[in-house]
């Protein structure tokens, strides 16, 4: 059973798409990735029983860039079973400190650090995707697109969509089937081997928890960029028998 196409319109005023080989410096694609893309749609409507094929981007307005510096702490955030503990009281909660260093805070923790940011701003763009259930919820393929056109046309999320980073949030809008589109901004740019996703994709209930990080050859053609399916030769992944990916 074939599943509809959904259409959004996204914008904001901020956007950073990470490219990977950048570093601890965040440099920012000049368009969307597939896996930000994904997080749109997760953000409005997800089940454990689907996940998200982004089939095609296409940017809207110019990429305009802006260097940015931010503070980032240092220290990474405990396991997810530490941070119920303290919610649950059974645990004393020990903060990351969002300021100074080991000395000035006399503990073991790092404190933060400065880092430039190359970012996008005022951003506009078009993203397409379909739902592709796991193979025993096929058959409710129309309730979820249902449930997805209900959500998406009331403006109703999950949580607040973002554009690569949370503190940069992303407004949304569903277009309707047969409504007259305005077209990309017209820019034609090889990007070479570009992030496809950071999850493997191909399980059930892994894709939010197992690190897994495919790449692709993104082109960008007119304002568009069309992208293959995720079990596509195109699109490189870890060998599974060789080099399973990562569950940490």
């Amino acid at each position: 059973m074939k599943t509809m196409t959904h259409t959004l319109e996204v914008w904001g005023d901020l956007a950073c798409f990470t490219r990977p080989e950048m570093k601890v410096e965040r440099y920012s694609y000049p368009i969307m990735t597939p896996s930000a893309s994904r997080a749109v749609f997760d953000a409005i409507y997800w089940k454990p029983k689907l996940r998200w094929q982004v089939t095609r981007i296409e940017t809207l307005s110019e990429p305009r860039y802006i260097a940015l510096r931010r503070n980032e702490v240092k220290e990474k955030a405990p396991p997810a079973n530490t941070i119920l503990q303290w919610a649950d009281g059974k645990k004393q909660p020990e903060p990351l400190w969002a300021d100074g260093d080991r000395d000035s805070l006399g503990t073991d923790q790092k404190g933060r650090t400065q880092r430039q940011t190359m970012a996008l701003k005022n951003v506009r763009y078009r993203i397409s995707a379909h739902i592709v259930p796991w193979p025993e919820y096929r058959g409710e393929i129309p309730a979820m697109d249902a449930q997805f056109l209900r959500h998406a046309g009331r403006g109703q999320c999950i949580y607040q969509p973002y554009f690569g980073c949370r503190e940069f949030p992303a407004c949304f809008r569903l277009i309707a089937q047969g409504e007259d589109l305005r077209p990309p901004f017209p820019v034609d740019q090889d990007l070479g081997w570009m992030l496809y996703d950071v999850f493997d994709l191909s399980r059930p209930g892994t894709s939010h928890d197992a690190a897994c990080v495919s790449l692709f050859r993104g082109v960008i053609r007119r304002g568009v960029l069309n992208v293959p399916e995720y079990e596509s030769p195109e699109v490189r992944k870890p060998p599974r028998e060789v080099q399973p990916c990562s569950t940490t």
